[in-house]
C-alpha cells in the first residue's frame, strides 16, 4: 500500500470586503434626498464603516452622522469608531424621518439619504435606489 503524506497546497481566494449599497444622485436636488442607502444590518456602528468606505473619498472624512432612533441599534455613547476615526452620532426622534439618515463632512458638507430598510426584498430596494438617485 502506498501511503500519500503530501497535501494539496490550499486555493488562495483574494479578500474582497463587502461595499456599501448606495445610490447617489445628481448634485443639485432641492428638497430631494441625495441619494439612498440600502444596509445589511440595523447596527449603525458596523454598517457605518461600509458607508464610509465609499463616502470618505468621495465628499471627505464623515464626521457627523444624524439619525431617528427608532431603527436603529445605538450604544449608549453618540460617537462611534469608524474606520479609526470618530464619527459623531446625534439622534433626533421627533425632527427626523426614521428613513432618512443626515451624513456630514467638515471638508465637504452634509447629504440626506434615504435609508432602504435591511429586510426589504432585492426587486424592490432596487425600485426604491433607482427612484431616490
Amino acid at each position: 500500500m502506498i501511503l500519500n503524506t503530501t497535501r494539496p497546497r490550499p486555493q488562495v481566494v483574494p479578500f474582497r470586503p463587502r461595499t456599501a449599497r448606495l445610490v447617489l444622485g445628481p448634485a443639485s436636488r432641492f428638497g430631494r434626498p441625495d441619494g439612498a442607502w440600502w444596509p445589511r444590518t440595523r447596527d449603525l456602528a458596523r454598517e457605518l464603516g461600509e458607508l464610509a468606505d465609499v463616502i470618505d473619498p468621495l465628499w471627505g472624512r464623515l464626521t457627523h452622522v444624524a439619525v431617528n432612533p427608532r431603527h436603529w441599534r445605538l450604544g449608549p455613547r453618540g460617537v462611534v469608531v469608524v474606520n479609526d476615526h470618530e464619527v459623531v452620532v446625534d439622534r433626533f426622534a421627533e425632527a427626523l424621518d426614521p428613513h432618512r439618515i443626515l451624513l456630514q463632512s467638515y471638508t465637504a458638507g452634509s447629504w440626506d439619504l434615504l435609508v432602504v430598510p435591511p429586510l426589504t426584498s432585492a426587486s424592490s430596494a432596487a425600485r426604491l435606489m433607482a427612484a431616490a438617485g
